[in-house]
């Protein structure tokens, strides 16, 4: 059996909590919208058409920032499309996805999404086919109180208080040649350093999001940081990071592991913002929005006719279904985003529903949790206060694609009334772990749960919906300070301890 100890100082702290790193994404892409959150004829519907299965479901999982409306969407997104009345929306076509957008849901109707499930909305702008003036319209539009030609518009269409939104990303993926309109990082940071001046001179107080770099793998790769930061850096307060990992050839234990990729793409481009921001002779940090991350079996969506020559409302597009491994790495990326919460101070799953999601509907049918909506959950619920940085000393095992990877990964969180640890185990036996808490004021284990399998790909489907679920962590013993558990194998854990009174 494997062995770990891992040591948990109170003066270890990467940052306080920001709720926004338990964010989440809709997209025009797919059934994430239309038949996902919205589906007038479902018989949960509500006077919006969004149905309240799947608000109940978001409310569990614990999201809080949704970014919208794109994802490669936003680069052909005329928002203006998406308001008033909506027998005169017109139908258009979304190259992004090679489908047709109806624009039932525009603007105004996700922001009262929103405010059932209880999140913050995260708006993106087309800098791909528009600009400056489009921007700032939906600007005036979403956050103008009234008295202007939009803002006053926005109370015709019946939406009397602004939106307030806050955080607005400047496109999507501009690096990307599969995005509408793509550019080199001179042009994108030009583009964007005078969008972002303009948006702040109508509101100073806005958080602004640049594009970073579509994936550790694209050629320019930290260059593209550079140059895009070198024109906004004085402009913007984040710039982004998307992820996305699968298992490929059969290669699970290079998989279990992909939360090293992540690390080292959040601390390229911490060192490459940071680089800029010293030549700049700036006092600021720029913060990172990892705002696209999951799993994403893209190999299999590109090698199928989910794209075709059809021009289609809502097709079926990304449905990935996830087992328990693609459940543990999540868990493992959620330990990574936390540890380095310092930085990384707003993250969003990408997608929420149906696309790439933790939940899963079918047409006037049922909602259901995907394997991978438990780990995400739980940490949402459990994570409070501020993030402690373990020390771990464990063994490694030796992946084709990362080298050597260490068996155990963790991370805790602690505040007045109690502390959770996060646990993950990649190998492929159980592990014995010793957790020395006593720097902190922890009396009791009042929960011990545990996602794994004997079949490590088994998943829910709609035919077994409940055939993946959360189980006991047996076994999970504190005595004098010292927290002992067992890890399955090829598992995600949490454990939450009650404070001492």
């Amino acid at each position: 059996m494997t062995t770990a100890r891992i040591t948990v100082d109170r003066n270890e702290v990467v940052a306080p909590i920001n709720r926004r790193i338990f964010g989440s994404f809709v997209e025009h892409l797919g059934r994430c919208v239309y038949d996902g959150i919205y589906e007038p004829g479902h018989p949960t519907a509500n006077e919006d058409g969004f149905r309240l299965d799947v608000v109940e479901l978001v409310k569990e999982l614990g999201s809080t920032t949704i970014r919208y409306p794109g994802g490669n969407f936003v680069s052909g997104f005329r928002w203006e499309d998406s308001v008033g009345p909506r027998d005169q929306r017109p139908v258009r076509r979304d190259l992004a996805w090679h489908s047709i957008e109806t624009n039932q849901v525009g603007v105004d109707e996700f922001s009262r999404w929103l405010k059932l499930t209880g999140s913050e909305l995260m708006m993106a702008v087309n800098l791909g086919t528009r600009g400056i003036e489009a921007a700032l319209d939906l600007l005036e539009y979403s956050n103008h109180p009234s008295g202007t030609a939009l803002s006053d518009q926005r109370i015709a269409n019946g939406t009397v208080e602004p939106h307030d939104i806050r955080m607005w990303c400047l496109g999507n993926e501009m690096d990307g040649p599969w995005q509408t309109g793509y550019m080199t990082a001179d042009d994108y940071g030009k583009l964007a350093a005078r969008t972002a001046q303009a948006m702040k001179t109508a509101d100073r107080n806005l958080e602004l999001v640049v594009c970073g770099s579509s994936g550790s793998s694209m050629p320019t790769f930290g260059d593209w940081e550079r140059t895009v930061l070198e024109h906004t850096y004085q402009h913007v307060d984040y710039i982004s990071c998307h992820a996305y990992y699968q298992e490929r050839g059969g290669d699970l234990d290079s998989y279990l592991a992909s939360s090293l990729d992540m690390q080292y793409f959040i601390e390229t481009v911490v060192a490459t913002a940071d680089h800029v921001g010293n030549k700049l002779k700036s006092k600021k940090k720029i913060q990172l929005s990892f705002d696209e991350w999951n799993i994403w079996y893209l190999d299999e969506h590109q090698a199928s006719d989910e794209v075709n020559d059809e021009w289609r409302v809502a097709p079926r597009q990304l449905e990935d279904v996830y087992s328990v491994a693609d459940a543990v790495v999540l868990g493992n990326l959620m330990i990574t985003l936390l540890k380095n919460h310092d930085r990384v101070t707003s993250a969003s799953l990408a997608q929420l529903v149906n696309v790439i999601a933790p939940i899963m509907t079918e047409p006037g049918g049922d909602a259901w949790r995907q394997t991978t909506f438990f780990p995400f959950s739980v940490t949402s619920r459990l994570a409070r206060g501020e993030v402690l940085r373990p020390r771990i000393d464990v063994g490694t095992y030796e992946t084709k694609v990362y080298g050597a990877a260490p068996l155990v990964d963790a991370v805790a969180t602690t505040d007045a009334d109690g502390s959770a640890v996060f646990l993950v185990n990649r190998g492929r036996e159980a592990a014995q772990v010793q957790i020395d808490l006593s720097s902190l004021s922890v009396a009791e284990v009042a929960e011990a749960v545990t996602l794994w399998d004997d079949d490590v790909y088994a998943k829910n489907t709609l035919a077994d919906q409940n055939r993946v679920d959360l189980k006991q962590l047996d076994g999970a013993v504190l005595e004098d300070g010292v927290l002992t558990v067992t890890l399955p194998p090829v598992s995600w854990s949490a454990v939450a301890l009650a404070a001492r009174a």
